[in-house]
């Protein structure tokens, strides 16, 4: 039988090939180290669970709650910008909350996307960011993920090779899966190439709390104008540890709220009343829990790029995000990112994210999650060492075993 239009769109969903080796390595007796998914394993604070607990005991919140919102929670999330970065936001009409910031990208794509729309999209990145305009017919076109010097020209050739005008730019420092950080000076740039050409700027910064530099990553929204065009998504997942709870955000331009909202309001009736109330509690508290949550993955990537580094495999340390971005030590490069993730789970006990999953261009990396405490970390790279001082002995080692039956 013939797939659907939208289901044909999507292609095979590279993890998932990934999880099922993991899942029979499991169910075979193996103690896999899961360094895949970005799924923290932080136990949220207790008093946001705590709020959640009193609140859930008033029958009254057991209803149907708001798509948009409750107006606390978004009140919470106007004054953690003005706190944090120094932006003014209506909570009335610039913020509205989401069922996580991936739900807002997905409903951000079926609000504004017309069928052929052409999407300016980084390539690595969190395949959300394609995908949702993808399934909303929209056409996504590559560009660089580096906020370098060479960005602003690789929009150029964008608006200059793409027929229709570009809708819209994808943006997501720090990055997923990349880890990069941008500057507020790269910002400004994209802010004023936007305004001139015309074209929406979508921001997924998932991440602005976790960094590990002394310097808080900024958001678009600081620069003077970028309201104009630009709506910004964030998220309480890890921020909080809250992965669960799914509670995330989208606020900035007036325009694209609305029509975010009006999407939205057909489709949910928002986070269940009680989780809007803690969640505002967490976003209205002093940033402790924040910090803790930060130092804690300071400590692992500090494990994980040294512990890493001594088994023979080298790990940039990122600066930002519970993730690092590692390329693919030789001579397995050749394998590419899913071959290569294979290995690691039949002879190491290790699972990590192949680079190709988050595009083409990141296949010569994996990505490794901040998610096993610091001593699993160890041994994950104890584990890696065997397999890579085996494998140079033993060549034959470098095939997955699934690639021999």
């Amino acid at each position: 039988m013939e797939e659907f239009h939208k289901v044909r769109r999507l292609p095979p969903y590279v993890f998932e090939q990934v999880n099922r080796l993991k899942a029979t390595a499991r169910s075979n007796g193996a103690d896999i180290i899961d360094l895949g998914m970005g799924n923290p394993d932080l136990p949220t604070p207790k008093a946001i669970v705590d709020k959640l607990c009193e609140v859930v005991r008033d029958p009254r919140t057991h209803r149907y709650s708001s798509s948009r919102g409750i107006p606390g929670l978004r009140r919470a999330q106007a004054n953690y910008y003005a706190r944090r970065f120094g932006v003014k936001l209506n909570p009335d009409t610039q913020v509205v909350a989401t069922l996580g910031s991936k739900e807002g990208f997905a409903n951000m794509a079926q609000a504004i996307t017309a069928p052929g729309d052409v999407i300016l999209c980084p390539n690595p990145t969190y395949p959300i960011h394609a995908f949702g305009f993808i399934m909303s017919g929209g056409v996504i076109r590559s560009l660089q993920a580096e906020p370098n010097d060479g960005f602003i020209p690789a929009l150029e050739r964008g608006i200059r090779h793409s027929i229709p005008k570009p809708l819209a730019l994808i943006l997501n420092y720090p990055s997923n899966p990349t880890a990069l950080v941008a500057s507020l000076d790269f910002y400004k740039d994209v802010v004023a190439f936007a305004r001139k050409n015309d074209i929406i700027i979508l921001s997924d910064l998932a991440y602005s709390e976790i960094y590990f530099d002394g310097n808080p990553p900024p958001s678009v929204l600081q620069v003077p104008g970028a309201i104009d065009v630009a709506v910004e998504f964030t998220s309480m997942s890890k921020t909080f540890s809250m992965p669960g709870w799914r509670m995330g955000f989208a606020v900035g331009n007036e325009r694209l709220i609305a029509a975010l909202t009006r999407v939205k309001s057909y489709l949910d009736y928002g986070a269940f009343t009680p989780i809007q109330v803690a969640a505002a509690a967490a976003l209205n508290g002093d940033g402790a829990d924040i910090a803790e949550v930060r130092e804690v993955y300071h400590k692992r990537r500090d494990v994980m790029v040294d512990s890493f580094g001594r088994a023979g495999w080298e790990i940039p340390a990122p600066a930002a995000s519970m993730f690092a971005w590692a390329p693919i030590p030789e001579p397995f490069k050749q394998l590419g990112s899913l071959e290569f993730s294979k290995l690691l789970i039949e002879h190491a006990d290790v699972a990590v994210a192949p680079g190709v999953g988050f595009g083409e261009h990141g296949d010569d990396f994996v990505r490794l999650a901040f998610v096993e405490n610091e001593h699993r970390i160890r041994q994950a790279a104890r584990n890696i060492k065997r397999f890579l001082s085996s494998s140079a002995k033993q060549p034959n080692n470098v095939v997955p075993l699934s690639a021999r039956r």
